[in-house]
Parts: structure tokens; sequence; C-alpha cells
């Protein structure tokens, strides 16, 4: 039995990991092995704190499938080892992996929370030391039982704790760089770490093995509504080979134009077999294609409802279910499910 709580804590780029060249004032990625000399105050956890760099970092922007289930792999190999993980991670695509790895890892039983920082950790004025201490704080905070007192994958930014598949990244300028317009948070660090254990999934079994999933199919197209789209480049769109499904981001809570031509090119993808999806535009609320006339319309030629999924939890929802199941009736009946607390039930 480990004497300390331990903590895997993961570097796999962004800015978070960078410093500043006292010279030429560049940004570049430091020794994380380093990590408790760059930030000493995780010495007084008392918590044994090991470290994994990848080799070379990755620009979040450059996150694709195989990046996350290396990811995957990784935690899966150290999950019997550890108390919990903390992902350092890149912002801009943040919520992707996070929406990824909450269904790639299954039902886990331990905390896998993703941080990182708008500043760098070497600069004076960083978020990163914050978001770094408190990220590890949570991963190691239990219950009176002794279990992990939030085993889901998250994010946690500038004193939020939120669902991973939740957030959308929402500002580049701010240090509060996320939000969960849908979901509350699962903690507030102030002077203390209050847990909203209302809010946090627990699982049936704390001694559940973890059981990843690696199959994943990216046969997926995002289409944004906008006013002016052209039937020309629609059509183009959904006859794009190769795909299975579609993200349909529509206005409000799910309408699109009116126009005859939209709607019949939309009956013909689902009439060929896609999958068509539909997600709101709006940063807050949630698709009801009961509510308008055009929604409605959707509704009654196929599209599927999204409710209050996020754009990034839909696309690593359909990567997932595409990969388990052949038949997509099986990936439309899952999809108006809650499977890992990534949307509402209507």
């Amino acid at each position: 039995m480990r004497d300390k709580t331990s903590i895997l804590l993961v570097y796999t780029g962004g800015t978070i990991g960078m410093k500043q060249d006292p010279v030429s004032f560049d940004l570049r990625p430091f020794d994380f092995s380093q990590i408790l000399d760059e930030v000493p105050e995780l010495k007084k956890f008392g918590y044994r704190i090991d470290t994994y760099s990848f080799d070379p970092v990755i620009d979040s922007s450059d996150v694709d499938i195989e990046f996350w289930k290396r990811l995957t792999h990784l935690i899966e190999e150290h999950y019997d080892n550890y108390d919990g993980f903390v992902i350092l991670h890149g912002t801009d695509t943040m919520s992707f992996s996070a929406s990824a790895l909450s269904f790639m890892l299954g039902d886990i039983t331990k905390p896998v929370i993703f941080t990182g920082s708008q500043l760098p950790i070497g600069m004076l004025r960083t978020d990163g030391k914050e978001n770094l201490i408190s990220s590890i704080e949570i991963a190691a905070s239990k219950d009176e039982a002794g279990h992990p007192m939030v085993p889901e994958v998250c994010i946690y930014f500038e004193s939020q704790l939120y669902r991973g598949n939740r957030t959308t990244k929402y500002t580049a300028e701010n240090f509060r760089a996320f939000r969960s317009a849908n979901y509350p948070v699962l903690a507030e660090a102030g002077i203390h770490i209050k847990f909203n254990t209302s809010f946090i999934r627990y699982p049936e079994d704390w001694n559940q093995p973890l059981k990843p999933v690696y199959r994943l199919d990216p046969s997926v197209l995002i289409i944004k509504v906008f006013p002016g789209m052209r039937q020309q480049m629609l059509e183009a769109l959904v006859n794009t080979p190769g795909i299975r499904a579609i993200i349909l981001e529509t206005y409000g809570s799910g309408n699109a134009p009116s126009g005859k031509w939209f709607t019949d090119c939309i009956r013909e993808a689902v009439e060929k077999g896609l999958i068509v999806l539909n997600i709101t535009q709006c940063q807050a609320g949630r698709v009801d294609m009961d509510t308008y006339s055009t929604g409605k319309s959707l509704k009654n030629i196929g599209v599927i409802g999204g409710s209050d999924c996020t754009t990034e939890a839909a696309v690593a929802k359909l990567f997932f279910l595409l990969g388990q199941y052949p038949d997509n009736k099986d990936v439309t009946y899952f999809l108006k499910k809650n499977i890992k607390g990534e949307l509402t039930e209507m």
C-alpha cells in the first residue's frame, strides 16, 4: 500500500510549460522534470508527484486522435499506481481532449484533471501556478471513505472546476478562459475548495477496473449555418466522400433556413444514411426542435436534436459512437442518451 497520496503530472505541451528566455525573450519549453524547482510550493503538499513529459511536446492546435489514444494509454498504463492524474495541455483544444477522454476512459474511479494557463508559468503574472497547484490538490482530494472527491475527467481553470465534456474555450484574452454554460461547476477554489457533490458523477463500483476504448471513427463533418449560405455550398458539404455523420450548428434552439432547398438537401443526406446532429451555435441553451416550425421540419426529416451538448462534446461523442457501432441505428440511439454527463436528456 502506498504511504503517500500520489499524482502523475503529465505535460503534453501548451503555454503553461514555457519559460521566457532572459536574453531573446522567446518562449521555450522547460525541462518538466524540474517542475518542483519551478513551483516549489508543490513540495508543501507532501504528495508523491511524478512527472511525465511528451517528447516532443504537442502544440494543442496539432491535437488529433492519435494524441488522445496515446494519452489514454498512458493513463491506463499507470492507472493502478496513482490516486489521480493532472494533464497540462494547451487551451485551444483542451475542451476537445477532455471531452474525448471522458468517453475513451469509460467509467473511471479516479480524477483526470486538465489544466493549463494563459501566461507561461515562468512569467511574473502567470495564472499557471494557481491552476497547477489547485488542480493537484483537487486530484488528491478524498472523502471520509477514502474515495476521490471528483472521479471524472475535468478541466480546472481560474478557480473553477468543470466537467470536461461540458466546457468550451470562451476567451483568448482573460484568465478565465473556459465556460460551462449549461452545467454547474463541480468545485470552486477560494480560501477553501468547495465541492458541489450533487453535480459530480460517482461510480457504482469503486473497484471496477479501467476499461478504455481506443476505437474512434472521425468520419464527421461540422456545418455551421449562416445567413447567405448558398445551396451549392451545402450540397457540396453533405456530399463530402467518406463521412458518416454531420454536426449541424444551427441558430438559437435549433433553427435553420426555411427554404425548400435547405430542407431537401438535409433530407437527402439523411436518406443517404448520414447521421445529422443538431447543435446550437449559442454559448448557452439547448436545441429544442419542437419550438419553431423550422426546427420541427428538421426533426420530421430525421435530424437528431443534440439538447445542450457542446460542439466539442458532440465531436468526441460521435467519434466514440461511430467507432463502436457500425450500425447507424445504434449510433442514433446513444446520441440521444446521456452517456458521460455530456448532455441533459429531454
